[in-house]
């Protein structure tokens, strides 16, 4: 779970209280590492995969909408400023 956190760039009790409703709904499964029984294992169950398959597309279409509407030179701006702050 660190690693997941680190990634998103949020500490782990955030991480753990987003991971809620998704474990809820059956989407994220977490169990305990086998070779370390302290650290979790994140994973997609079958109907998270599903969901995050049905979801791709969608984001794309927003995403080159949001584009779309930006002047020429703000998304490669965009991805700078985004670059510099990690």
């Amino acid at each position: 779970m660190a690693a997941v956190a680190a990634l998103l760039a949020m500490d782990r009790t955030t991480l753990t209280a987003a991971l809620k409703p998704l474990r809820r709904r059956r989407l994220v499964a977490i169990r305990p590492d086998a070779g370390d029984r302290r650290r979790r294992r994140l994973s997609l169950t079958t109907d998270g995969r599903a969901t995050l398959a049905a979801a791709v597309p969608v984001w794309r279409r927003v995403h080159a909408a949001i584009e779309a509407q930006l002047d020429e030179d703000t998304p490669d701006r965009l991805r700078r400023h985004l670059r510099a702050l990690g």
